[in-house]
């Protein structure tokens, strides 16, 4: 898709700066009232974007494409379960697939019938740029409310690589609008050639970045490393004629599930460095989103005709979603006695939900924007895509929270996971404890006291998932000692401050006190 960016319409450093500071203080005022942040970030823009004397965000395309959706993508990618992923490679296909060109087809349908100035391709372009939908929201909703799990890794499995169809049915239909010669054929040749590519570039990659960090032994280096994955990943299987989208995908998973296996200090790194990434990219594309209105506006002659026609496509976007949710839940197990015998049966509320959790995003702004400007219709396509958009992420987003609780539509794995991390934590203890004595059997002169205190510690840690399953109400010992201990280390804290004010010690010792105290602070914290 970069290929065809023809047009260059990207901010300046300081409109940037403005866009990333004031997204990210709404997003934190959001966060704060426990209210939904993309969607408070999308009304905001809408608000702002005509105020007098604001510079103009107009959305550059390579941005979002190449900075923006890769660490969003890897970020999302290496926080999944790959185990969970593969148990439902099928219905995330038939939903990151299937769905995205019954998306495509459908709404270009309904966009050539209700504007019959737009021809056939042009209005497939239009179902293709409004085809993927961006999970942040619906996840972000998901999960404060406790979705089934599931649900949250079909939401995610399906925004991870319903953009790498997208595009590719993007670059068919944006073909033939265009005049070239393609067909639907070439499409298919040419979603399988992308997808393999980005699937080995993303499985080479992934592997390559695991071997080195294996071998660097440097938290800090490995951190800064694995941020150069999305970007890299992406790039070179978009040299390749591959799907950079899927690259990134998959390197993050594989990297991902390998993680556990890193040092302590790279996942604390990571952890902190891609949620710190995650909060300052959403917030951007969120911003960005709502301050499209002023250029699309402006670009376009609105007539009471064209905002039907928009309304038109947005409602066909969002049945075409139900039409496809319940056949593709259902029929497939009617069909095959496997899928019957393998797969739990989907709960009508669940499909209810997930069909309702089609919001778009940033993408479909950006694949708009980055349409030739000689595209025939391109102005009514932009304007139809920011309409859907807009659209889905306030109807659709405001309401999924008032849908889920009139379904009574939540998990319940809360306690079968708590059952499983006990016994779990209970044999990790006890293993502990037995290490211990095959290595004080073998060698001497450690004070005995240290010996039993590590032997109390590990056996606290086995007892407390115990203590946390059989007390609802009343403060387990384990919630105690955690409670305590954190009040202790404050005090320490404060103390070394303080020591620090008072010319006692240099900043440098007090930062590695301080690193000290903030890890035991993090190992004995729970959410």
């Amino acid at each position: 898709m970069p290929a065809i960016i023809t047009q260059d319409c990207g901010m300046h450093g300081p409109e940037l700066l403005l866009l990333l500071v004031g997204a990210l203080l709404v997003g934190a005022g959001a966060k704060r009232l426990n209210w939904s942040a993309p969607l408070v970030l999308v009304g905001v823009g809408l608000a702002v974007s005509f105020i007098p004397g604001l510079p103009e965000f107009a959305l550059d395309p390579e941005l979002v494409l190449i900075l923006v959706l890769p660490p969003l993508l890897y970020s999302a990618a290496l926080d999944s379960s790959f185990h969970n992923f593969r148990a439902n490679l099928r219905p995330i296909g038939l939903l990151a697939v299937g769905l995205v060109l019954a998306t495509t087809l459908g709404v270009g349908w309904v966009a050539h019938l209700v504007l019959p100035d737009l021809s056939i391709p042009a209005a497939l372009v239009l179902g293709a740029v409004v085809a993927p939908p961006d999970a942040v929201a619906a996840v972000a909703i998901g999960r404060r409310l406790n979705l089934p799990r599931r649900t949250m890794t079909l939401l995610t499995g399906e925004s991870l690589i319903n953009d790498a169809t997208a595009l590719t049915a993007y670059k068919v239909a944006v073909a033939a609008a265009a005049g070239a010669t393609a067909t639907w054929f070439d499409g298919t040749r040419t979603f399988v050639i992308s997808a393999g590519g980005g699937v080995l570039v993303g499985l080479v990659i992934g592997f390559g970045v695991r071997w080195v960090r294996d071998r660097l032994d440097d938290g800090v280096t490995e951190s800064a490393l694995g941020m150069l994955v999305p970007f890299g990943a992406y790039i070179f299987a978009e040299e390749f004629h591959a799907s950079g989208v899927l690259a990134v995908v998959v390197a993050g998973l594989y990297i991902g599930h390998h993680a556990p296996r890193s040092s302590y200090y790279t996942r604390l790194q990571d952890t902190a460095v891609w949620r710190a990434v995650d909060v300052m990219l959403e917030s951007f594309v969120f911003a960005l989103i709502g301050l499209q209105l002023k250029n699309v506006v402006r670009d376009v002659d609105i007539t009471a005709g064209l905002l039907w026609a928009a309304a038109a496509v947005l409602a066909a976007t969002i049945l075409v979603r139900f039409v496809w949710m319940y056949p593709a839940a259902y029929l497939p197990r009617l069909l095959s006695k496997r899928i019957r015998e393998r797969e739990r049966a989907p709960g009508w509320r669940g499909v209810t939900v997930l069909s309702w959790a089609g919001m778009r995003g940033v993408v479909s702004l950006a694949a708009a924007s980055a349409l030739p400007l000689d595209l025939p219709g391109r102005d009514v396509i932009v304007f139809c895509a920011f309409v859907v958009t807009v659209g889905t992420l306030l109807i659709q987003g405001l309401s999924l929270p008032l849908v889920i609780r009139r379904l009574g539509f939540r998990g319940d794995e809360e306690r079968a996971d708590a059952l499983a991390e006990a016994q779990v934590q209970h044999a990790a203890a006890q293993a502990a404890v037995r290490t211990l004595d095959e290595v004080m059997a073998g060698e001497g002169g450690t004070p005995e006291h240290i010996v039993d205190r590590l032997r109390i510690m590990a056996e606290h840690r086995g007892n407390a998932a115990w203590e946390r399953l059989g007390r609802q109400e009343d403060e387990s010992p384990a919630a105690s000692y955690r409670r305590l201990r954190r009040t202790m280390l404050e005090a320490e804290r404060k103390v070394f401050v303080q020591a620090r004010d008072d010319g006692q010690i240099d900043d440098e010792v007090l930062y590695r006190v301080l690193r000290e105290l903030d890890l035991e602070e993090a190992a004995i914290s729970r959410e």
